[in-house]
């Protein structure tokens, strides 16, 4: 778990193929000391486990699913990454709460300068889109960002400045992809209504389809 709160930024330092895994290796001076080999670790808002790490640098392993549903297969060497380490248990939630758990990608479709801020714009999928409200929050390459605006082909956040300097958002460009994880809160939400509207529906065919003479038929009259 999460908070979308960046700690550092890394450097992928070598990408490397490994029976049906990839071997990601980041330098990360900043954290990585302190790291222990399962620790888990949001690499551009996707939970990794450390297979290995020393005073500078660790490594983890990568899944075909992962490269497949984030944007992790344009990752090479000198590529710099969002980091976060998993919450604490005893610590704030200065974000909102972030599963590492990547829905899916986006692509930038605008960036609107306004000196020290920022607007960026990001075209996704309907369903994507679906599950974003207006001043909800959403991860955005693992930063906890609040949905300015969305509309049934994107949706838009603000930048300050501090998230700006801390994090690799600032390098984006019209057209390039970020990993995007919805707020898994307004999932449930929305898991549960679908339940209940299909239990409704269900209780609605069965009663349109009960009539008089299969009630007499039933012996109930």
């Amino acid at each position: 778990m999460f908070t979308g709160i960046i700690e550092t930024v890394g450097t992928v330092l070598s990408v490397q193929p490994k029976t049906d895994v990839f071997l990601f290796s980041i330098s990360a001076p900043k954290i990585s000391g302190e790291l222990k080999l399962g620790d888990s670790v949001s690499i551009d808002g996707a939970c990794s486990t450390v297979t290995r790490q020393d005073l500078s640098s660790f490594s983890v392993e990568i899944m075909n699913e992962t490269l497949n549903r984030t944007k992790f297969s344009k990752l090479k060497s000198g590529s710099r990454v969002n980091l976060e380490r998993a919450m604490l248990i005893n610590a704030r939630l200065n974000g909102h709460i972030v599963t590492g758990h990547i829905d899916e990608t986006a692509v930038v479709f605008s960036i609107e300068d306004y000196g020290k801020t920022r607007k960026y714009t990001f075209s996704a999928s309907p369903q994507i889109l679906y599950e974003i409200v207006p001043k909800g929050s959403i991860a955005i390459d693992g930063i906890s960002l609040t949905v300015i605006h969305v509309d049934e082909n994107s949706f838009s956040v603000g930048l300050i400045p501090t998230t700006l300097a801390d994090t690799t958002i600032i390098a984006l460009n019209k057209g390039d992809t970020v990993n995007i994880e919805t707020d898994v809160l307004g999932k449930y939400v929305m898991k549960f209504l679908n339940i209940k509207q299909s239990q409704k529906n269900s209780g609605e065919e069965m009663k349109s389809s009960m009539t008089w003479d299969k009630l007499n038929n039933y012996g109930w009259t």
